[in-house]
């Protein structure tokens, strides 16, 4: 199978603007093509999973990936998919944001001897004269258009600023200055940059003429990936100090039953035909599915030693047998202990597993909460610095959030 058809097979794909020759392109290896990171946080999260997996198999198959890291538009903050504007930056948190990105995008591109680029677009959006802009290229964007793409139609109740207005055209300008500077010829995104990303197509049509529109070919990327990016807990990171490796794998190792296949297809290196066989899979067997997928993901983005750290802690803690040392945990100290006790509030607020002794209490009424296995019911039920000796306890809220408690 070509290096298209398996990303059709693996679901990867939703709209095009010109299969054929994408199909081509890609098959080929000729593709220079780029993907959007926006500086927005100092680690990349399971959301941006998708495209970094995509980037890869691309790679793989002879094409050339452009990370484009948003120091510029990052300065003004994209308007789609949110309901209010993103807070403002400064260039110094942008920076150090870019750099940790680089490095946690290493593990899936290879930028050396030039088979990858990473570039930051305020190369050229810093050094923009406004009214150079404006004569430059606005122009070629029709107001009545942009009002109708969906990331502002969903925020003109509310209100959408005029700074966030100009994302659209900062997005266009970055495809137009790629194509120019590195010869980038396709680009990627998630289906709410999907305006911004023909905005940019019809932008070098409109400036290069129609030989170098045939160039410019527009992909989109499943929705899916955008849905990865948090739980209810809040977001999980691909660095190792946000999210640990057992709580990365742990996450996988959760997906509903209905999604599995659909994760071990976009997201893993697996054989086709491997998970195919999976299809047939019930019951039980679903849950070795979720286990293959934690690791393949794990050791994709950790490394194969701490997959297999993560999948022998998670075995022990379900199990009830083995070694608990891989599990993430916490050490109590002996300003914890009042009168040589602590109470199971105290134990899940200081371990991290709730925020609040409100919340804690909430968590224990509701029945969520259980220490050794066992549930606890009582909101006073107390323990020693002895309790937690040896491998210590393992303290547990809800279904997927755990703590190894040790004491000094």
């Amino acid at each position: 199978m070509n290096c298209y058809e398996e990303l059709v097979a693996r679901g990867l794909i939703a709209q095009v603007t010109n299969e054929e020759e994408i199909k081509k392109m890609v098959n080929e290896g000729k593709a220079t093509f780029y993907i959007g990171f926006d500086p927005t946080a100092d680690s990349l999260h399971v959301g941006h999973f998708m495209a970094l997996c995509l980037m890869k198999r691309l790679q793989m198959a002879g094409n050339k990936p452009i990370a484009l890291i948003g120091g510029g538009t990052g300065m003004i903050g994209d308007p789609s998919g949110r309901t209010d504007m993103r807070k403002m930056m400064t260039p110094e948190m942008i920076q150090h944001n870019c750099d940790c990105f680089k490095e946690q995008m290493s593990r899936f591109i290879d930028f050396s001897d030039g088979k990858a680029l990473m570039v930051n677009n305020a190369e050229w959006l810093l050094k923009l004269n406004y009214v150079e802009l404006l004569r430059e290229v606005g122009a070629c964007f029709s107001v009545n258009n942009m009002l109708r793409a969906e990331c502002y139609k969903q925020r003109m109740e509310k209100g959408l600023s005029f700074l966030e207005f100009n994302y659209m055209i900062m997005q266009s300008y970055d495809f137009y200055m790629l194509y120019q500077k590195y010869g980038c010829n396709m680009q990627f995104g998630g289906d709410d940059q999907w305006s911004n990303m023909l905005g940019g197509t019809e932008l070098i049509r409109r400036k290069l003429g129609k030989d170098a529109h045939a160039m410019t070919i527009t992909l989109l990327l499943n929705s899916e990936g955008k849905k990865m990016g948090k739980t209810q807990s809040g977001a999980v990171w691909l660095d190792p100090n946000k999210t640990t490796p057992f709580e990365f794998y742990q996450y996988w190792r959760n997906v509903a039953d209905a999604d599995v296949l659909k994760c071990l297809r976009m997201l893993t290196f697996l054989p086709l035909e491997q998970i195919d066989e999976m299809d047939k899979w019930e019951g039980s067997q679903l849950n070795t599915a979720k286990e293959i997928l934690a690791y393949e993901l794990t050791k994709l983005v950790h490394g194969e030693e701490e997959a297999e750290k993560a999948q022998t802690a998670a075995r022990a803690l379900f199990s009830g047998q083995g070694s608990l040392e891989n599990m993430p945990s916490y050490n109590l100290t002996a300003e914890d202990f009042t009168d040589g006790s602590i109470d199971i509030l105290a134990v899940l607020q200081k371990s991290g597993l709730a925020p609040t002794r409100s919340e804690a209490r909430r968590n224990v009424e509701q029945g969520g909460v259980s220490v050794n296995g066992e549930q606890v019911k009582d909101i006073k039920a107390s323990y020693t610095r002895e309790d937690f000796a040896g491998e210590g306890m393992v303290v547990k809220r809800g279904k997927k959030k755990f703590m190894k408690v040790t004491a000094e």
